[in-house]
């Protein structure tokens, strides 16, 4: 028998016992699409952590008050620094050929009003130069000029949420706001950005570094947000600003510098290992429908003793024997595989129409590698029923014994 009679033997075993044929495949349609379903969770969460964070700029490296090495926490669970960040430490970072700009950062809350309306808020302050760092996208106006940091101006930009709270759907450019005991002028709005430094960028007021100083009479930094003259300067930043605020805090090494590089390699790292682990275990469902398949075809081989016999006593040999059975259970684990990616495809879908911000992605080796999997469980699994098959005597066989 050659290969097509092989497949149309298959075939025929499969059709002819439509309940068993449907429950195996089943069973191999579900282990394929949990390990498919799974895997685009995983890489899904993954891409969505990294885009997330990457959203934060571009050779980005966090300057944080504190050594990580003083409590084993990670930052910003910091102890207490021997000294603060200061704005002159931050300006200080800007004479380095190697550092193209540089953000301080100052974070509070206070109660931003306008006539009747009032929301208790963050409040950030900082530079002309978030906005390039932060990739902060305007809606109207304009961003913190370069002199409002200079001379303290009373101006303020208003994320799109707190715009809408406390106007809106009336014109906010140009108008006043509270801050505290302080009156600032609305110069720009900006657009829907996602979340900067943990919190919701939308319901946000940004203001001059050093109006927010003055406003939470505190002269230390939060951060300092500092870009790098490309990716391959970023060791190199790096240095000088370790090196540069050592010398500032007279020898001291009382900061912490992260790299954009490093928190996503750590993200990268950690999600693909969830990612193999859930699709592990969904791999399990592949080994269990591997057993079902083999338990039911050895139920198949008593049933088909007479089929058997008929075949050994024309002269088809062992190895022919045993072909046709393997081919069968190919066949049960590349049906089951094309019906799991199809449920797997559906199922993605419609994660994706209902969790429209939480990209799902399938990836090919996932794909490659459920089919892989699911014809080498099956073809295992069907080694043993073969085996039997191959080994009856044909005269018991066509007795039906």
């Amino acid at each position: 028998m050659n290969i097509e009679e092989n497949l149309h033997f298959g075939m025929r075993a499969l059709t002819g016992f439509g309940a068993r044929t449907l429950l195996m495949l089943l069973a191999m349609a579900i282990g394929i699409a949990s390990v498919v379903v799974l895997t685009a969770l995983g890489e899904g969460a993954r891409s969505y952590v990294i885009g997330e964070f990457s959203q934060l700029g571009t050779n980005l490296l966090i300057v944080l008050p504190g050594r990580s090495e003083t409590t084993g926490g990670h930052p910003p669970l910091l102890g207490e620094t021997p000294r603060d960040l200061t704005l002159q430490d931050a300006l200080s970072l800007t004479r380095s050929p190697k550092i193209k700009r540089v953000a301080p950062i100052v974070i509070g809350s206070a109660p931003v009003s306008n006539e009747q309306r009032e929301r208790e808020v963050g409040i950030l302050g900082s530079t002309a130069e978030l906005q390039p760092v932060r990739q902060l996208k305007l809606a109207q106006g304009r961003f913190l000029p370069a002199s409002a940091t200079e001379r303290g101006a009373a101006v303020v930009v208003l994320g799109n949420t707190l715009k809408q709270e406390l106007f809106g759907h009336r014109k906010a450019l140009g108008r006043w706001v509270r801050i505290g005991d302080r009156r600032f002028r609305v110069i720009g709005l900006l657009q829907a950005g996602g979340e900067s430094l943990g919190s919701d960028i939308g319901e946000m007021a940004i203001i001059p570094v050093t109006t927010a100083q003055t406003l939470f009479n505190s002269a230390s930094l939060f951060r300092i947000l500092v870009e790098a003259q490309g990716r391959e300067n970023i060791p190199h930043a790096e240095q000088v600003i370790l090196d540069t605020i050592r010398h500032r805090h007279d020898g001291e090494d009382d900061i912490t510098v992260i790299t954009q590089d490093a928190v996503l390699t750590t993200f990268d790292g950690i999600f693909r290992a969830l990612t193999m682990t859930v699709t592990g275990i969904a791999a399990i469902s592949l080994a269990v429908a591997g057993i079902l398949i083999m338990n039911v075809m050895l139920v198949a081989v008593s049933q088909r003793t007479t089929e058997i016999g008929l075949l050994k006593a024309i002269g088809a040999p062992r190895r022919q024997i045993m072909q046709l059975f393997l081919m069968e259970s190919a066949l049960l684990s590349l049906l089951g595989a094309v019906i799991g990616i199809l449920v797997a495809f559906i199922a993605v879908k419609v994660m994706d129409h209902l969790l429209p911000q939480f990209a799902l992605q399938i990836p090919i080796w996932a794909l490659l590698a459920a089919v892989g999997v699911a014809l080498v469980t099956g073809l295992l699994s069907g080694v043993l029923p073969a085996r039997q098959a191959a080994r009856l005597d044909p005269v018991t066989a066509l007795s039906g014994r």
